[in-house]
């Protein structure tokens, strides 16, 4: 087995600050899940667009999370692919809520940056990048690692 790089931390994506980041998406996808679930359930006709999207960071926080701790190469670049589809919604979301409020009656969990949420829908996307840059790829024949069936 060769030795990890320098500066990397040991574990895989899941562990160390990595299940900091588990735990705040897990949060945040039941937080967005039952949001949009009840807003799509009951006020749909009120602001369609807002609900989808808040729908949408949903699936893309449970995906991450689930990634995040299944662990093993695929899932860290599946988890980067993710990060990155996140910052990219929270950036144009949060733009066009300030360009035309009009279009959001209702806040979407990435309005205004995630302002409503402390901006941590977009702190969380950069740091979810740093640490799946940062963290140690799992070593070959572990669980979910690249030599995992």
């Amino acid at each position: 087995m060769a030795p990890e790089p320098a500066g990397r931390p040991r574990g895989g994506i899941g562990t160390g600050p990595g299940k900091l980041l588990v735990t705040l998406y897990g949060i945040f996808t039941v937080g967005a899940a039952s949001r949009s679930a009840v807003q799509l359930s009951t006020r749909f006709h009120e602001a369609p667009l807002a609900y989808v999207l808040s729908a949408v960071a949903a699936v893309v926080y449970a995906f991450i999370t689930v990634s995040l701790v299944r662990g093993g190469e695929r899932a860290r670049k599946a988890a980067l692919v993710c990060c990155c589809a996140e910052l990219l919604g929270v950036l144009v979301v949060g733009t066009w809520t300030l360009a035309d409020p009009a279009a959001f009656p209702d806040a979407t969990v990435w309005s205004d940056y995630g302002m409503g949420y402390l901006f941590i829908p977009l702190v969380l996307p950069v740091t979810g990048l740093l640490w799946l840059r940062r963290a140690p790829a799992e070593p070959r024949g572990a669980p979910g690692g690249a030599g995992a069936p």
